[in-house]
């Protein structure tokens, strides 16, 4: 039997596209995770599909990167596979385990994406370090200058306000405003 999987990654995602083309590789049960990123190790709909399948039958997915991103998590799921006498087949890799070929496919695909992956993370860590060198803001905006947080600090002190009126003044949460004297102070 050939079992499909299905996965996006948002809520904005449509699964469709990968329903039909596993509906055309003879797949009568298919299993899906919405929403779910595929660093996700122990996804819900994956689990059901591995645990689905029996001696003789076929994992098979649209790509290689729904089933997974690191080359160990996607030989983990293979191995599982393994163990339960059922095979796995990647639809647009054409990789098919059945074979060795398709296994050897399989292992240089998975190393290739965890490559591209590393890449892509490299290069924004170096991007951010570089913009934080040359004193660019990194990450959200503060919610509150440094003279909104004096004046805050001054009201408390004087006890005239509380943190509750404060905060909504200056259009934050309380606890917005706590997390930023708080930072202020160097705790």
């Amino acid at each position: 039997m050939r079992i499909g999987y299905a996965r996006v990654s948002t809520i904005d995602q449509s699964l469709n596209l990968q329903r039909d083309a596993l509906k055309n590789a003879g797949c009568k049960t298919i299993i899906e995770d919405f929403g779910q990123s595929g660093a996700e190790k122990h996804r819900t709909g994956l689990m059901e599909a591995i645990a689905a399948t029996a001696p003789g039958d076929t994992l098979v997915v649209w790509r290689l990167d729904r089933l997974g991103r690191s080359l160990v998590d996607l030989i983990d799921i293979l191995s599982q596979l393994a163990e339960r006498g059922a095979e796995f087949h990647s639809l647009t890799e054409a990789i098919d385990t059945n074979s060795s070929g398709g296994r050897l496919v399989f292992h240089m695909m998975g190393a290739l994406a965890e490559f591209e992956r590393n890449l892509i993370s490299e290069r924004t860590r170096a991007g951010m370090a570089a913009a934080k060198k040359s004193g660019k803001q990194i990450g959200r905006p503060k919610a509150l200058s440094d003279k909104q947080i004096q004046e805050a600090k001054t009201l408390l002190a004087e006890g005239t306000h509380s943190p509750k009126t404060i905060a909504s003044s200056l259009g934050v949460h309380p606890k917005t405003l706590q997390r930023a004297i708080r930072k202020a102070k160097g705790e």
